[in-house]
């Protein structure tokens, strides 16, 4: 292969890791979007397990309709995927929890701070060296949170400690699902995550379900299908670009939940949330400028194509 044709593919894989993560984070703001519209009359678990539940069923269509067989393949991380499954159910649960609880905009931006968690987890768990600009980064980013976090407004103290909680949740999850992707197929990994966690949100169903109403349906589909999609997106995204690109699209997220929330909930940030965002995006531009610089993309760090 020329050197010229090596170039032309890794442009390639970066531009669709670049694609699937933009349309993955509007699907996520979506979902988002349509669990908050049901959190008036359901539980976040009872919205969680629609969502899994119909979220598995392109997937049961894959695999028992057109014999695409080879999704139900794990090829040697069974523990890991199982693993990914069970935390993910729960920061969707505690995902859903924290928009029901605060706007939409003001949970978004509290989300971010999953960026700011993964040097953090990288000291603790992988014995990761980060330096004063990281370190940096990652006070100014929790210093937003506090400008954010103050009296007044819709943001209360529930509300910050659930978002925080999925957001330590979330970052977690990259750092797998990162790893994952070195081995397992985006349709794998994606296929027992809803599979098993349908099964975990199912148990505590008969003390919290609400027979949903013919209006409600078409929103259960909603948040089902759009998660689905967006489970999917963001898999191709971390398999064929570098973290540090994927994370980048994931600041779209504010746009698309600010607009949401004004258009359906008449919600606009306050002057110290938009304050406290530009902080806390701030910050995650630091950390990702300095994974650039530390950690240079090269068609080396590109996966192979889907």
């Amino acid at each position: 292969m020329s050197a010229d044709s090596a170039a032309l593919g890794h442009k390639e894989h970066v531009v669709r890791g670049m694609a699937a993560a933009m349309g993955a984070f509007f699907m996520f703001t979506v979902m988002n979007v349509f669990a908050k519209l049901l959190s008036a009359n359901h539980s976040v678990i009872e919205i969680a397990f629609y969502r899994n539940l119909i979220a598995c069923m392109p997937f049961l269509f894959l695999v028992f309709v057109l014999g695409k067989r080879e999704i139900l393949v794990i090829r040697s991380k069974p523990s890991l995927i199982g693993f990914r499954a069970v935390l993910g159910s729960l920061s969707l649960v505690t995902t859903f929890a924290a928009f029901s609880l605060m706007p939409m905009a003001e949970t978004t931006v509290l989300m971010f701070t999953a960026s700011l968690f993964i040097p953090i987890l990288g000291v603790l768990f992988l014995g990761e060296r980060v330096g004063p600009y990281r370190w940096g980064a990652v006070l100014l980013g929790f210093a937003g949170v506090v400008i954010m976090a103050g009296p007044g407004g819709n943001v209360t103290a529930i509300g910050v400690t659930v978002a925080i909680g999925a957001a330590l949740m979330h970052a977690t999850l990259q750092i797998v699902l990162r790893y994952l992707g070195k081995y397992e197929s985006p349709e794998t990994i994606a296929f027992y995550f809803l599979v098993i966690g349908t099964l975990i949100t199912a148990l505590p169903l008969p003390l919290v379900a609400v027979t949903p109403t013919l209006a409600e349906v078409p929103l259960l589909f909603g948040v089902g299908l759009s998660g689905a999609l967006a489970q999917w997106l963001i898999s191709i995204a971390f398999r064929n670009a570098p973290a540090a690109i994927v994370t980048v699209f994931n600041y779209s997220g504010i746009v698309w939940a600010t607009l949401f929330g004004w258009l359906i909930w008449n919600d606009w940030p306050l002057p110290k949330v938009l304050i406290g965002a530009t902080v806390v995006i701030a910050s995650n531009a630091l950390i990702i400028w300095r994974e650039s610089r530390t950690r240079p993309i090269t068609g080396a760090r590109v996966r192979a194509r889907f």
